[in-house]
């Protein structure tokens, strides 16, 4: 039984440190480190997400409530208010939203899906709900209509018929508008499904109904017949009208359009075709492309705007979208960078029966929200406030950092802020209703997305927003234009050669790393200063490690052995003149994928690249991908692994310390006795690399390469770089399509590499079981994770070193020993030593995450360098004063005992196990999936404590406590619909994670209860009280005429009383789960159910809130007196009238 401790316990106390109280691991006696975590600390949900809505349908705006809404074709709703204002809903059904309309100022939206149901949404609570639903059984949705201050709505069907729906209570009225009714008699053919309904401004009871076919009628509500109808040969898209209701204008499917006064029967007073050529005699204008919106915009002072969409000639091949805006006599055609799902023009009024005054127009493009003002000459757009370019280019990797160092956003931020374009309107962003949270959450949280041209974007995310902080374009490092005889460019032609595939950031230093898929890896510093860079530091290295067919030894490193070597190949006689143009020799060897530029570079402030490091091809055959990458600061070490091993850099010499098979890794003591296919030449086991000492080379060879030449006993101890035929280089990400089913566990994420597999004979996969033993001899063993960090590098050390510790697929963990030089000068001069000190541990699966706890069970985080301005040329010694490393242990124990110890938490896709350092013992291991596997976890700090957080590709969200490995929790989070969630989740600390949901969109996750509990709070408002405008004045001479608005009462129109009920199998009702919510409110206002589910909202200020007191005081002695009136009325039943 394990026992506690107490004493320690007790002296843990006694130090009121945060953390848990220290207690040993020994061999004799097993003693436990108390956990704080416990699973109630743990809930799971969704955040918010950010992003640009996918596969966008349909939009609406409130002009009173300046609130926009965004459907699409997942049955997803997005609502946009003020910049940090936005919310995400979704349908059950996930069928595509088809129409929105606002209730305008009422604070609820209605839905038209494309499976035939509309449904009505109570925004007057910060996670919008559905109030009611209408299912329609018997007709299809084509449109629906509900006038401003109206509680009817009109729903167009593709029969032609027309419904009327109660939005209060979601019921059908009997009175139905029919097709044949409305067209006329004589006509044989059905006019079509209904494309368009609105009442006339001036006159709400008479309705207009556009037919598909061309037909258009003006009903008569009141009298139940068509007044006037009208007719022409082309099939309608849209209908507007003028707000004086004498006029109104249809687009047509040939490009025209046409006005019609509603008195004239005939024909259309004008016909336009707006990007029609106009034949020289009088003959029709050529047809043109369909106008599929059109919006008739009155000013007071002015001429009108006419609005369209499409109707571009059928010439303009290659023409992009367009949107045309005809003002008086000038025509503005707008050119959109993607096609246009929906526009709206943004008027000063919501009353259609005033002069409109329109000063914007809201665009939806599939992958974009572009908004323009009307106000200014030339149409500027306005700066898009919201985080709608995640998918600018589309997104690789990810990774998310909460809690980072309060300085950096700040920092960010100036640069980026120097990266905005010029040239937008001056105005405000006119989308701004709505109201911030009031959330307390305020640590900074920074996401950083790697994307497919090589762009790298920081976005703030502190606080449930999302605003993009600074973009760094990677590929300007490189050369556009390859030259077609490139070995590279045959193999991966049109891809993205730039695009990034994994990133290590260094938040204290600012350093950043990044690989991408052509095989390479640029390392960036942090700088507020603009510099040039004569010549980009490049290192070009070979990796390509083979047991079967090494006949010529190969140099490794940056250049060449320039020592004679028995059987070099002939690009090894010699360093190539300029490291990035290696003789092109027929076999292809030493040809980086990308060329880096030769010009000198201009880096602005911001992230400056500090060197380049590539793989370059050998023997003909393409670098493998880089799988796995990490960078220390304080070490100024850089490491990469592929399926064929691993290279250390060393930035500050730019050299490459180490470059070494992952065979080799493991010296004499491999489990796997892989074999040499072939009878290799005359070779030492490479643990000789344990023994050299420092005076092992002599510095002139060192320069060359730390790795290349390495002398013992004047022995020439050479390592192999064989010259197999690895794979053909794998450029895709890994996604779904490239697959084939048995290779989907390895392609899942770039942490495991996108191709580490041998395709000549394909004899290997893994199998799902990742039993150890059974792995064919000649698999390949990639790199999957690193971890820096001060340890005891053997076993039963009494000293920490710097040591590096290294993850493979197959599940083993590595030691590195590093032997720094002296900070100072001579850690510029003197090399780093590295040592394998052998196999640490081995788990089943690819190993994911490896961390470190003290002894008292807190995280012990890699040492880093603080943030330094690297382009100061001040005098040598200032420049060491801050660049002196940082004392190492950050643990809230005060020093290490040497007696004390150290735990090693090490995760794979299948298990997790802690280790006890020195003494390398397992104390701890829980098998997390047997039937799945793990796509990502990571060791997060929490509030209350460290535990592990794991995704799994069940969908399953989990955490462990540490070092206790004991379930916390475990929810069924959503299942792995596509690679795209798996290469994009990521956890950070205090409960917050990531991921992208779609191609344009993050969603943000939280599984820590604080956060779960404060969500509220921190979300915003959509629904703010605004005084509804006062209606436009009629003036004297109309009221006294005649003329001015009629108004119509529909209630006694559509009612049961004179309509009746809707034929019950027309459609039916279902009551939704928002409408419960808010009930116990007053019923009073334009629409009841919305007012009943306001939920003690002060809608006019304090006068209303002290009448719905006194309200309710009157009903509460209205209640009493009705029950002592009962109870009288009980007592005094049965007395006769001469008792009382």
């Amino acid at each position: 039984m394990k026992k506690f401790n107490i004493r320690k316990v007790l002296d843990g106390l006694k130090e009121v440190s945060s953390s848990a109280p220290s207690v040993q691991v020994g061999p004799q006696e097993n003693h436990l480190i108390q956990e704080t975590l416990q699973s109630e600390h743990f809930q799971l949900c969704k955040t918010v997400r950010h992003g640009f809505p996918y596969q966008p349908s349909s939009m609406a705006f409130d002009p009173v409530q300046k609130i926009l809404a965004i459907g699409t074709q997942s049955g997803a709703l997005r609502l946009f208010g003020r910049p940090g204002v936005e919310c995400y809903c979704q349908h059950e059904s996930g069928a595509a939203v088809i129409q929105l309309q606002f209730l305008i100022n009422e604070g609820a939206l209605v839905s038209a899906l494309a499976d035939d149901s509309v449904h009505l949404w109570n925004l007057r609570q910060k996670r919008p709900a559905i109030l009611h639903s209408l299912k329609f059984n018997r007709e299809r949705i084509t449109f629906c209509h509900l006038p401003f201050q109206s509680k009817w709505l009109y729903i167009g069907t593709e029969r032609g018929n027309i419904h009327i729906v109660n939005v209060e209570s979601f019921m059908l009225s009997g009175y139905v508008i029919m097709w044949n009714k409305a067209i006329e008699l004589s006509s044989k053919a059905h006019p079509g499904p209904v494309v368009h309904i609105s009442d006339n401004p001036m006159d709400e009871g008479k309705l207009i109904i556009g037919f598909e076919s061309g037909i258009v009628v003006l009903w008569d509500l009141k009298s139940k017949k068509a007044d006037y109808r009208y007719t022409y040969d082309e099939a309608i898209h849209s209908v507007a009208w003028h707000h004086e209701g004498k006029q109104f204008i249809c687009s047509h499917s040939d490009g025209t359009l046409t006005i019609w006064n509603i008195r004239g029967q005939g024909k259309p007073i004008q016909t336009i075709t707006p990007h029609g050529k106009q034949p020289k005699d009088g003959k029709k204008p050529e047809p043109c492309k369909p106008i599929l919106k059109v919006e008739y915009k009155t000013t007071r002072n002015g001429e009108p705007f006419i609005i369209l969409s499409g109707g571009l000639s059928y010439d303009t091949v290659g023409r992009r979208p367009c949107l045309t805006v005809m003002h008086g006599k000038s025509t503005a055609v707008l050119e959109m960078d993607y096609p246009i799902v929906d526009f709206l023009t943004l008027c000063e009024t919501p009353y259609p029966n005033d002069f409109q005054e329109p000063y914007a127009v809201v665009v939806l493009l599939e992958k974009d929200l572009v908004v323009i003002d009307l106000a200014q000459n030339g149409y500027p757009i306005f700066e898009n406030p919201y985080p709608l370019t995640i998918h600018e280019s589309p997104v690789t990797c990810c990774e998310y950092f909460a809690d980072c160092p309060v300085d950096l956003i700040p920092a960010l931020y100036s640069v980026g802020s120097r990266q905005k374009r010029q040239g937008y309107s001056k105005k405000e962003w006119p989308i701004s209703g709505g109201n911030w949270g009031q959330g307390t959450q305020s640590y900074p949280e920074i996401i950083i997305t790697g994307h497919a041209d090589g762009t790298v974007k920081f976005w703030d995310a502190s606080a449930i927003m999302l605003q993009v902080l600074y973009k760094l374009k990677t590929a300007k490092v490189f050369d556009r234009n390859r030259s077609k005889e490139d070995k590279g460019s045959t193999e991966a032609s049109d891809d993205d050669p730039f695009a990034i595939q994994i990133m290590a950031w260094c938040p204290e230093s600012r350093m950043l790393c990044v690989a991408g898929v052509s095989a390479n890896v640029i390392l960036y510093r942090f700088s507020k200063l603009e510099v040039t860079t004569e010549v980009v530091q490049l290192l070009e290295v070979r990796m390509q490690y083979e047991l079967n067919d090494i006949e010529s030894p190969d140099g490794g490193g940056e250049q060449t052995s320039a020592l004679p070597t028995p059987g070099a190949s002939p690009q090894t006689s010699g360093p190539p003149s300029h490291p990035s143009t290696s003789s092109n020799n027929s076999d292809g060897g030493n040809i980086p994928c990308l060329k880096v530029r030769s010009a000198p570079l201009k880096q602005s402030p911001g992230y400056q690249v500090d060197l380049v490091v590539q793989l370059v091809w050998v023997s003909g055959e393409p670098p493998q991908p880089i799988t796995s990458l990490a960078l220390n600061s304080s070490y100024g070490l850089l490491v990469f692994g592929n399926s064929n091993g691993l290279a250390v850099v060393d930035y500050i010499q730019k050299t490459v310390v180490l470059n070494l098979g992952t065979v080799e890794l493991y010296g004499s003591n491999d489990p796997y006795q892989r074999q040499p296919r072939s009878p290799r030449k005359t070779r030492q086991p490479s643990g000789g690399l344990c023994d050299i000492n420092e005076g092992s080379a002599t510095s002139e060879d060192r320069c060359k390469s730390p790795t290349s030449v390495l002398m013992s006993n004047s022995n020439l101890q050479q390592f192999y770089n064989g010259g197999g035929r690895g794979a053909k280089m794998s450029r895709k990400l890994s996604l779904p399509t490239e697959l084939k089913p048995d290779l989907v566990l390895l392609s899942v994420c770039p942490p495991r590499g996108a191709n580490p597999l041998d395709h000549r004979d394909n004899s290997f996969s893994r199998s799902r079981s990742s039993s150890v033993t059974s792995i064919d001899k000649e698999a390949k063993e990639a790199i999957s994770s690193f971890h820096f960090c001060e340890t005891f590098a053997r076993k039963g050390d009494s000293t920490l070193t710097p040591c590096l510790y290294v993850g493979t697929s197959l599940g083993t963990v590595l030691v590195l020993a590093l032997t720094l030089p002296p900070a100072g000068e001579q850690r510029q001069l003197q090399p780093v030593l590295i040592s394998p000190t052998g196999m640490l541990i081995r788990l089943k699966g690819s190993i994911l995450r490896m961390a470190f706890l003290d002894s008292t069970g807190s995280q012990l985080p890699p040492a880093y360098e603080p943030w330094y301005e690297p382009n100061v040329t001040a005098d040598g010694e200032e420049r060491e004063k801050v660049r002196k490393r940082r004392p190492v242990s950050v643990s809230p124990s005060s020093s290490q005992d040497l007696s004390e110890s150290q735990y090693a938490v090490v995760c794979s896709e299948k298990q997790a196990k802690v280790i006890s350092l020195p003494s390398q013992t397992c104390i701890y291991k829980h098998s997390i999936t047997e039937t799945s596997f793990i796509l990502r976890a990571d060791v997060v700090q929490m509030s209350q404590g460290v535990c592990v957080a794991c995704f799994c590709a069940n969908g399953h969200i989990m955490t462990l406590s540490v070092p206790g490995l004991r379930p916390l929790m475990d929810v069924n989070y959503l299942p792995l619909t596509d690679m795209r969630i798996a290469r994009t989740f990521c956890f950070t600390n205090l409960g917050q994670a990531m991921y992208l949901c779609s191609p344009t969109e993050v969603q943000r996750i939280t599984y820590s209860q604080d956060t779960c509990e404060n969500l509220q709070e921190m979300l915003g408002e959509l629904f703010t009280p605004v005084e509804t405008p006062e209606a436009p004045n009629r003036g004297f001479f109309k009221g006294l005429f005649g003329g001015g608005a009629q108004s119509l009462d529909r209630e006694e129109l559509f009612g049961e009383v004179t309509a009746g009920r809707a034929s019950r199998s027309l459609a039916q009702h279902i009551p939704g789960p928002g409408g419960i919510e808010g009930m116990k409110g007053a019923a009073s206002g334009v629409v009841g159910d919305l007012a009943r589910a306001r939920i003690a909202l002060d809608e006019r200020g304090q006068k209303l809130g002290e009448l719905e007191e006194r309200t309710a005081a009157m009903m509460a002695s209205a209640d009493s007196f009705s029950k002592h009136a009962h109870e009288m009325m009980l007592k005094c039943k049965d007395k006769k009238w001469y008792q009382f």
